[in-house]
């Protein structure tokens, strides 16, 4: 008869073993790397027997911040369509793109999957419009800036469980890190020398002071750096789709290049996308593209940007966001400062946290933490809690 935990222990060996039967062993990043290690040690932690980076993935889908990707938007904010992408929705969307293709590659697809569900987890409401008026924001505060990326970081490792955070590994952390998927490329190159705690934090630092920084900050494994590229493989094609939904372009406007090398239709841009990828990569130690591809690709970005993001409905709707972003910044800046224990900064947020985080962390940065964490539902009636009158009853 086994004694207590044995099996569990075979299982975990087993897991072990299979990684190393089956993952590249030059380039993938291994479950009994040092670097998977956490940064505290779990005495008594069930569930061991799962690899470390499968654990982590686990860690953020029950997070509290994971949930709200419900209700946060992807590109178009109040709009009545239940097939219009959400943040939700990207995310898996991110997560089973990244996970094909570090298969077809041998790399590890648990590493790949964490990184991938919680990427956009520092997302704000109303999306990259809320992002850049946050950034605005806490520069006229002087109080640094604000990016997804680093935001991610921060929820996970220091928001979380009332400010102890989810202890995730590095390789995790340094995925979601350097996983900006705004920036084309056709070629993604990792370099393992930069995956140290050290680098990490002075990078996520910079990251929270420095406008632009995440340009300079890249995955430091290749399976950060595929969820990087099918960041924008995930939404290129998608956005494209919810376009022609809400009504903003037709299929026929897509440029005669990008359809004939990419495909007319969202499954056939990501099978393209995919495909070229693999047959360029494999056994390559980084990703690549061919040119012909990526040069398609980078014109479909292209397309989508002027015609899609920089559309008339959506400038509209930007400016009205922003306004209401801002009106509610002030509001809460002024509660934090006065230590207003009724207002909703207060009774929704900081009494979550220990003083620690009220007396280390600067008034304007708290507020921006609280407001990025803010579905786009939930920041409509905290705005109109502040700013419309209540209706009467009678």
């Amino acid at each position: 008869m086994e004694k207590d935990g044995e099996v569990l222990h075979r299982v975990a060996e087993s897991s072990l073993d299979v990684e190393r039967a089956v993952l590249d062993g030059e380039h993938a990043c291994f479950s009994s790397d040092p670097a998977a290690c956490r940064r505290a040690a779990e005495r008594g932690e069930r569930g061991y027997f799962r690899t470390p980076f499968a654990h982590d993935a686990d860690r953020i889908m029950h997070c509290h911040a994971y949930a709200r990707y419900m209700d946060k938007t992807q590109v178009f904010f109040q709009v009545r369509n239940d097939h219009v992408s959400r943040r939700f929705l990207h995310v898996q969307m991110v997560s089973r793109i990244a996970r094909s293709i570090g298969r077809c590659l041998r790399l590890n697809e648990d590493l790949i999957e964490a990184i991938a569900l919680g990427h956009d987890i520092g997302h704000t409401p109303c999306g990259h419009t809320g992002e850049a008026e946050l950034a605005r924001l806490l520069a006229k505060h002087g109080a640094g800036t604000f990016m997804h990326n680093a935001q991610s970081v921060r929820v996970l490792q220091h928001l979380e469980k009332g400010g102890r955070g989810l202890n995730l590994t590095l390789p995790v952390l340094d995925g979601i890190l350097g996983h900006n998927g705004e920036i084309e490329a056709p070629v993604y190159e990792y370099d393992r020398r930069n995956l140290t705690w050290e680098r990490l934090e002075a990078n996520l630092a910079e990251c929270m002071k420095t406008p632009g920084f995440d340009r300079q900050v890249f995955p430091s494994t290749l399976e950060g750096c595929v969820v990087r590229v099918s960041d924008i493989i995930s939404y290129i094609g998608k956005d494209m789709e919810d376009a022609i939904a809400v009504g903003i372009i037709k299929r026929t406007d897509v440029p005669e290049r990008c359809a004939s090398v990419l495909g007319k239709r969202n499954t056939d841009i990501i099978g393209t996308l995919c495909t070229d990828i693999v047959e360029h990569s494999f056994g390559k130690g980084h990703l690549e593209f061919s040119p012909e591809v990526f040069e398609a690709y980078r014109e479909m970005k292209a397309f989508n940007g002027a015609r899609i993001y920089g559309c008339d409905l959506l400038a509209e709707q930007r400016g009205r966001f922003t306004r209401m972003m801002a009106m509610l910044f002030e509001v809460y800046l002024e509660a934090v400062e006065r230590d207003d224990r009724e207002s909703a900064v207060w009774r929704d947020f900081l009494r979550h946290f220990p003083s620690s985080y009220r007396d280390e962390t600067a008034p304007a940065r708290i507020v921006a933490d609280y407001l990025s964490l803010m579905t786009d539902q939930y920041f409509l009636k905290q705005y109109r809690a502040e700013f419309m009158t209540q209706e009467i009853v009678c």
